[in-house]
């Protein structure tokens, strides 16, 4: 039994480092150019954005989205073309198009044998060359369908085979962090998003060996001193810097940054989350927990930290309560840090029903969790509503990644709490999760959404606003105080201007200089009022 822990006093903090060359991407010269429960009711229409007023161009734009409900083709390329803010909820090795992890294994010389899991060479006997799979396309078919979700039968559990492409493809990711976020960036960029946050694990081995070094300790506080001791946290924190340039070195190379023609994902602003592997040793996951959060105090690049890994494996279930308090106290020591949390990403039958009811709870209420991922248990929580109600008022936003729930979880349609979310006031922002293994994109996840909860353009649009509105991006929104709830009202000193325009007022471009969160925000207005002048 691991005992619980006891408060403790706050370490000293030390200096941030500098801002890395990904982020320091600047947009501004782009803006001149059990028995189930009762189904919840539909919420209000905008429920997000309660009372804010429609324009005509939106109005024109929804009259035109409703003349194109029979027309397939054409609303595929409403939905690519829609202004669809960020990826909030996006891990990196899950995100790369399969075909192009099948390329880098073939790069590394890899080979894949009887169970479709790249190895390393020889590729001896019941082993073929990952290169294979480039020119034989029934083989290239194969390696597909066993690292992604392909062809997998609608009717059967995709949890487990959904979780296993990663340790299947693993090693074609190895050394490839550059190479695999150009991929992913021209994927967001050509499906009209503007901000990426991306899921990595920084100096994992040795965040790892530091754990088993020092070892567990249940008083937080002497567990944070030993790790620090003798700078040993911060030599982690450095190698994780350092992988964070080499990544960025590696990035620019592979999307041609410096040269005349660069790959659209060169523009993307990039942010990093530090995962943490919540099925580990209580030592490895506080460790990895501290890493992260003190990388996000030193390098701007990294903003929070995110539990990863399934939440109903039975370490994650056993130590769930006790992770949340960890992440209580180091909150409190590392203040900078942000902090988003996969929970509930669970079901009845999965788990037992006593473990549907607290892992949101917890998540926000206890380690203070600023956005959720997936909360797809909402309803089984104990007092639900007023859960809700709490997130609604604190403005915790939920990541809703639509295809990963119904191919992890089987939830979709109304067995989805997303109506039940919108109807409380919570925030809710479209995410992908993996959209490699998913084999999807957010367009269709907007396409989703709308056809299944007949979701109108505005409210459409509320939710790609929101997806900036709540990303942990530097500086100050363009939105006022109280977000979607002021329906998108701008910040008073660019109230003279009208979001959208190609030149903000001079007032109005100081402030969105001085804050890339509204540059960004702004960026996507211009592209709003250019979509809607085309589709009306």
């Amino acid at each position: 039994m691991i005992p619980t822990f006891r408060t403790a006093h706050r370490p000293k903090s030390l200096l941030p480092a500098g801002l890395g060359a990904l982020s320091a991407l600047s947009l501004l010269a782009a803006l001149p150019a059990a028995a189930a429960p009762a189904k919840e009711p539909a919420p209000r229409p905008a429920a997000q954005a309660a009372h804010r007023p429609v324009t005509p161009a939106e109005r024109r734009t929804s009259v035109y989205l409703d003349s194109l409900r029979d027309r397939p083709e054409r609303l595929k390329e409403f939905f690519k073309g829609l202004p669809k803010g960020g990826d909030l909820h996006n891990h990196l090795s899950g995100a790369v198009t399969t075909e192009y992890l099948i390329k880098l294994a073939a790069e590394k010389g890899l080979c894949v044998d009887g169970s479709m899991t790249a190895v390393a060479p020889p590729c001896g006997p019941g082993r073929r060359p990952a290169a294979d799979a480039l020119t034989d396309a029934a083989f290239r078919q194969q390696v597909v369908r066993a690292w992604s979700m392909q062809d997998f039968p609608p009717g059967e559990s995709g949890h487990d085979h959904f979780f296993d492409t990663f340790s299947k493809f693993g090693m074609a990711t190895w050394f490839a962090r550059g190479k695999m976020l150009a991929n992913v960036a021209d994927t967001v960029v050509r499906n009209n998003q503007f901000y990426l946050e991306t899921l990595v694990t920084p100096a994992s081995d040795s965040a790892k060996k530091l754990a088993d070094q020092v070892g567990y300790d249940a008083d937080p506080a002497a567990l944070l001193r030993k790790l620090v001791a003798g700078g040993k946290l911060d030599r982690v924190v450095d190698e994780a810097i350092q992988e964070a340039d080499d990544t960025d070195a590696q990035f620019r190379e592979a999307a041609h940054c410096d040269t005349a023609r660069p790959a659209p994902g060169c523009r993307l602003p990039v942010k990093w989350i530090s995962q943490v592997s919540r099925g580990s040793s209580p030592a490895r996951v506080f460790t990895q927990m501290a890493v992260g959060m003190r990388l996000a105090e030193r390098d701007p690049r990294f903003v929070a930290v995110n539990l990863v890994q399934p939440e109903d494996w039975q370490s994650s279930l056993d130590h769930y309560s006790l992770q949340m308090r960890m992440l209580k106290y180091l909150r409190g020591q590392y203040p900078d840090a942000h902090l988003t949390l996969h929970a509930g990403e669970l079901v009845p039958g999965l788990v037992k029903p006593e473990d549907l009811t607290f892992h949101i709870r917890e998540a926000v209420l206890v380690a203070g969790a600023e956005r959720i991922g997936h909360g797809v248990d909402l309803v089984h929580e104990d007092d639900w509503r007023q859960l809700a109600r709490t997130m609604a008022r604190r403005g915790v936003a939920v990541e809703v990644p639509f295809s990963s729930n119904k191919q992890i979880l089987g939830i979709a349609g109304d067995e989805h709490p997303f109506n039940a979310y919108r109807r409380y006031g919570v925030p809710v922002v479209l995410a992908t999760d993996d959209p490699g293994v998913s084999r999807i994109d957010i367009s269709q996840e907007y396409r989703y959404a709308a056809r299944t909860y007949g979701l109108s353009y505005t409210e459409l649009k509320d939710l790609a606003r929101a997806s900036l509105e709540y990303a942990f991006h530097d500086g100050r929104g363009l939105w006022t105080a109280g977000r979607a709830r002021s329906g998108y009202r701008p910040v008073p000193v660019c109230r003279g201007s009208h979001p959208g325009d190609d030149r903000p007022s001079p007032r109005c471009a100081r402030y969105l200089a001085q804050n890339p969160k509204a540059a960004t925000e702004w960026r996507q207005e211009v592209a709003f009022a250019a979509f809607e002048r085309d589709h009306r």
